[in-house]
């Protein structure tokens, strides 16, 4: 009894430990929380790739109903646009194009944005620090 008791509390931590864990190519990079539309994702970004984890739970969600959400978040914290992105509803990786520079939102701070607008396929975004 004590051991399978033992073996379902690792198998319980191992989950909760691996819900946030960046994949290979974006340890060590530091996260940006940032809200937007009501999902939350911890997004990184390492050079002209990014990584959006997606940190509220959802029903059953498919990758159409959040990359929008996904897709804002990362735009607004790496400054770049989003030129690919791939994954399922909870992760989302994205290759950016960022010939054209935005105005990316500084690092060290967590974010609530809504949409302002969306314009030709792009959403513009007021976002807010929120204090912790």
């Amino acid at each position: 009894m004590k051991y399978a008791q033992r073996l379902f509390a690792a198998t319980a931590l191992l989950f909760v430990v691996a819900c946030n864990t960046p994949g290979p190519a974006f340890r060590g990079v530091e996260p940006v929380r940032i809200t937007v539309q009501g999902d939350t994702f911890d997004v990184r970004v390492d050079g002209l790739q990014a990584e959006a984890m997606r940190l509220n739970t959802r029903w059953a969600p498919r990758l159409d109903a959040v990359a929008p959400q996904g897709t804002a978040a990362i735009e607004q914290v790496s400054g770049c646009r989003v030129r690919k992105l791939d994954g399922d509803a909870a992760l989302m990786t994205a290759r950016l194009d960022c010939g054209q520079r935005l105005a990316p939102l500084p690092r060290g701070n967590t974010y609530d944005c809504d949409v302002y607008e969306i314009v030709g396929g792009l959403a513009e975004l007021t976002c807010e620090a929120v204090r912790a």
